[in-house]
């Protein structure tokens, strides 16, 4: 796994470490940086120029990257990290219930699209009968590829099926198609592995895959100040209230960073505020 810088302390010591800084130096200056947490590719972009932005209101912030969508809530649980600025609604709520985090939201940062892709068929009824068809494995995003699939007229999920939905939820699927589940950030990589495959914006556009121009079905990237896929800047609850946490949620809205998602991404992400 991909992680910048390397933190090798133990959660206790880094809590305790942590403690001292705060009590020495405010947290966002130099001598205290605000580390904030973050998936590798698009989200690590976006939050390089809201750093950027920060900095003219005098906050200073350190990025440290991800590669997959565990790690950040973990490093944030230990005190490794600040905030993080990767995740979604739906997937904040099954981390806090899975694994107990005491964590909330701020703001919003930028919505990426899910999308469908394939190296091997020009269109998803092109598919064969027992086409393997990639998701994420995580539950969140799992759920919301089997929806966007299901949409798309390649089976059919039981009625009221959402982003909880599971391959246990699919009811018809006349043409037998067989679902693999790989771990989110693994899954552009695979797609010539599979016949086709689900992978959201963050790790679609990296690997050069564009929604807009690529894709076999995909989700609309519109409203995305309402969509529940917009992700979050997210801060342990004892820091919901503090000057920092606002300030960087605010840094999502600088003109200058909503231009530059708008000019970067070619409509595979959108601002969320």
């Amino acid at each position: 796994m991909l992680r910048r810088p390397l933190l090798l302390a133990a959660p206790a010591l880094l809590l305790a470490r942590g403690a001292l800084a705060q009590g020495s130096s405010a947290i966002g200056t130099a001598a205290r940086p605000l580390r904030v947490g973050v998936t590798s590719g698009v989200h690590a972009q976006v939050l390089e120029r809201v750093r950027d932005a920060v900095a003219g209101e005098g906050l200073v912030v350190r990025i440290t990257e991800f590669s997959d969508f565990i790690q950040p809530n973990v490093a944030l649980q230990g005190g490794e990290i600040d905030a993080n600025t990767y995740q979604h609604q739906p997937f904040l709520d099954a981390q806090k219930q899975q694994r107990g985090y005491d964590f909330v939201a701020v703001g919003k940062t930028v919505l990426t699209a899910m999308a469908v892709f394939s190296r091997k068929v020009k269109a998803l009824t092109d598919l064969s009968s027992g086409a393997r068809v990639a998701i994420p494995n995580d539950p969140t995003n799992g759920g919301r590829a089997l929806v966007l699939l299901a949409q798309a007229g390649l089976f059919k999920l039981r009625p009221g099926a959402d982003f909880r939905a599971t391959v246990a939820d699919i009811t018809e699927n006349p043409r037998r198609i067989r679902i693999v589940e790989l771990e989110a950030a693994t899954i552009a990589r695979a797609i010539d592995d599979v016949d086709a495959a689900a992978i959201t914006g963050n790790y679609a556009v990296p690997a050069g895959l564009m929604p807009g121009r690529d894709s076999l079905a995909a989700e609309s990237a519109e409203g995305a100040r309402t969509n529940p896929y917009t992700c979050l800047v997210v801060v342990r609850r004892a820091d919901a209230a503090a000057p920092w946490a606002a300030k960087l949620a605010a840094g999502y809205a600088d003109p200058a960073v909503k231009e530059f998602v708008q000019r970067e991404f070619g409509g595979a992400v959108v601002s969320g505020v």
